[in-house]
């Protein structure tokens, strides 16, 4: 449902106006309810225009000099470029092992597929603290530990359950008579998945990768105890910033992950309405 859909009016022949004023207080409490939760967010960006050092209103004035500031830095560069050399190698990965891990589930049923399940969208509800204490301790002793392999498997294995969920729901729905109907004309298991099965859940495959690299690059509480000098990503960067020396241009950063993130989902919210 989009935005405007919800807030356009849908009354059945039978409402009375008492129907009619819940309808309008209901959207309107849901409307401040969520104002509410995004305000703390919107304030934030214009902050990364002041003029002042510090991160408080009233503004003095207006100023780019933190944009400057963020894109002539080496530090903050550095940190861009691991963001966006893990987040899309931990995303291709979760992709192709939850995209097989989902077709296969929905195939086949067996005891202990509930466990299995269970288990496999672990990362997504065990505290994500635990999560980095546990692959630090495990990962230090093979030598992982402070290296681009070890916290891409780590973001990687944070990012496959969402596309498992997200594969699983749309498989739902899969008429498994295509596949059926595929391989007796003759093609091979190989070639029904890629020119029937896949094209058919790339909607889910699609979200699910969204939801892997936003995991990813989103991620700071295990990029802390695994990631080390040299793997700093861009949220470990603003965690430091937020510790040694605030100032705005950290509400900078902020301000482009806020627009990044939201395209994100704008193009998720896309491909959901050309499913639909």
């Amino acid at each position: 449902m989009s935005f405007f859909n919800f807030l356009k009016p849908q009354f059945p022949a039978y409402a009375t106006p008492l129907d009619k004023a819940g309808w309008w207080a209901l959207r309107l409490v849901s409307l401040g309810v969520l104002f509410y939760l995004l305000l703390p967010i919107l304030v934030i960006m214009p902050l990364s225009f002041s003029a002042s050092s510090f991160l408080a209103y009233p503004m003095p004035g207006w100023s780019l000099q933190w944009y400057d500031n963020l894109f002539h830095s080496e530090e903050w560069a550095r940190a861009a470029k691991n963001s966006f050399i893990v987040a899309p190698i931990a995303t291709l990965i979760a992709t192709v092992l939850g995209t097989l891990t989902a077709v296969g589930l929905a195939r086949v049923n067996f005891p202990g597929k509930g466990l299995l399940m269970s288990v496999l969208i672990a990362p997504m509800v065990v505290p994500i603290v635990v999560v980095g204490v546990a692959c630090y301790l495990f990962f230090a002793k093979l030598g992982l530990a402070d290296t681009y392999i070890g916290l891409i498997v780590v973001h990687a294995a944070l990012g496959a359950p969402f596309v498992v969920t997200t594969v699983l729901a749309t498989l739902q729905g899969f008429n498994h008579n295509l596949v059926r109907a595929s391989l007796s004309l003759g093609a091979s298991p190989l070639e029904t998945f890629f020119r029937v099965t896949l094209p058919v859940i790339a909607p889910g495959v699609i979200s699910g990768a969204l939801f892997a690299f936003a995991t990813s690059f989103d991620e700071v509480v295990v990029t802390l105890f695994i990631a080390g000098p040299e793997q700093v990503t861009l949220p470990r960067q603003m965690f430091t910033g937020i510790r040694e020396n605030i100032n705005p241009t950290i509400a900078a950063v902020a301000t482009l992950l806020i627009l990044f993130t939201t395209g994100l989902m704008l193009v998720l919210e896309w491909i959901r309405g050309r499913r639909a």
